[in-house]
């Protein structure tokens, strides 16, 4: 039921992406533009030539083979993940799951502090990357919940935390609200909290500046999120024919995501560029903003929160609690959406804070099975 996976891109796709970069036709852009417009045309045909030119996926694809990989079925659909064992039998298992427009490899940087202390188990989301794409509707946050508990059984681990950001977030949230009776904790760093006239809660100057933020982001509904969520398929053609059209779509969200103090490599940036386009996974992916509207039950179980300062939101904690069990709570000045590319030390940490921290969640070794 679970098979070893080993990454090896065929190269005559590699052959194909080089080919198409040399015939991109470029649009034209007024002189003094900048940002104003989107994202400039001198940054995107460096980042474009450099993948030509300079990347190297197969130096990447050796780097990612080093980590264990491996393949099940699960509700009909291809599941890609990398387990991690920690060098302790009883330690706690976390499952770490990604959003859009990210993927497993936004944990690289936090695999070694964090298996030093935890059995991980990192997927790649239904209709993305090396799960490949999805085949029919309903694929949304809760079917994933459901999809990650069968994954933690299949793997033998009875007691298991989650964290993520982004869609992660959700899935985690809704995977804590699924199993509470093996799921021990959720931390995530991604919690957007809607304005609630009704909750008659004092709110601080700063809590007022946040809402303030979503309420325009609620008024102003991001184009990337309008064009996923209503059309995913119709964006799909334009980014699984154009590797150009691929990458701004994702490199204008890393730029205007992350904290201006954050480096995240151009290589890092096309790796996980790349594993979209390798994998023809745009459309499949841009689905989960299509279904993800679809709610799931209240989560109960204890809940952590790392709040960084350039992310796209930022938590408001009086409204979080009336929500969650909030048991941990962090508040970063550097760092932004993708935190575990960002400042990987910073949120390995704080993951470890919220779970090792306050309680013992040592559990008996799992059943000796060959992943």
């Amino acid at each position: 039921m679970i098979e070893p996976f080993h990454i090896d891109v065929p190269q005559a796709d590699l052959d194909d992406l080089a080919d198409r970069l040399v015939r991109t036709r470029w649009p034209n852009e007024i002189s003094d533009a900048g940002w104003d417009y989107g994202f400039p045309l001198g940054r995107l045909q460096e980042l474009a030539d450099y993948w030509r030119t300079g990347y190297d996926w197969r130096h990447q694809e050796a780097k990612l083979n080093k980590l264990a990989h491996f393949t099940t079925q699960i509700d009909g659909q291809n599941i890609h993940f990398v387990h991690v064992r920690s060098p302790k039998p009883n330690a706690l298992a976390l499952i770490l799951t990604h959003g859009w427009p990210g993927s497993f490899l936004e944990f690289l940087d936090v695999i070694e502090p964090l298996s030093r202390d935890f059995h991980l188990v990192i997927p790649s989301i239904p209709g993305y990357g090396f799960s490949g794409p999805t085949h029919e509707r309903g694929w949304d946050v809760a079917r994933v919940a459901r999809t990650w508990a069968e994954l933690m059984r299949r793997l033998g681990y009875e007691r298991y935390g989650a964290q993520g950001g982004d869609f992660g977030a959700g899935i985690s949230l809704a995977l804590g609200a699924l199993a509470p009776e093996r799921v021990v904790g959720v931390h995530v760093n991604y919690l957007p909290t809607r304005p609630a006239p009704d909750a008659d809660i004092e709110l601080s100057a700063t809590d007022e500046a946040r809402l303030d933020k979503v309420r325009r982001l609620l008024a102003n509904r991001p184009p990337y999120q309008a064009l996923q969520a209503l059309t995913p398929q119709t964006i799909g053609y334009a980014l699984t024919d154009s590797p150009v059209g691929q990458l701004v779509w994702i490199a204008e969200r890393f730029a205007q995501w992350t904290d201006p103090r954050s480096r995240i490599s151009d290589d890092r940036l096309l790796t996980n560029v790349s594993l979209y386009w390798l994998t023809a996974t745009a459309a499949s992916s841009a689905r989960l903003h299509h279904e993800a509207p679809r709610r799931s039950e209240p989560c109960q179980v204890p809940v952590g929160v790392a709040v960084f300062a350039h992310d796209i939101t930022q938590s408001v904690r009086p409204l979080a609690e009336r929500l969650y069990d909030v048991r941990h709570w962090s508040e970063f000045e550097h760092g932004g959406h993708f935190a575990a590319m960002e400042v990987p030390e910073l949120l390995a940490e704080d993951v470890r804070a919220f779970f090792l921290g306050n309680s013992d969640h040592r559990q008996p070794p799992p059943p000796e099975i060959d992943v």
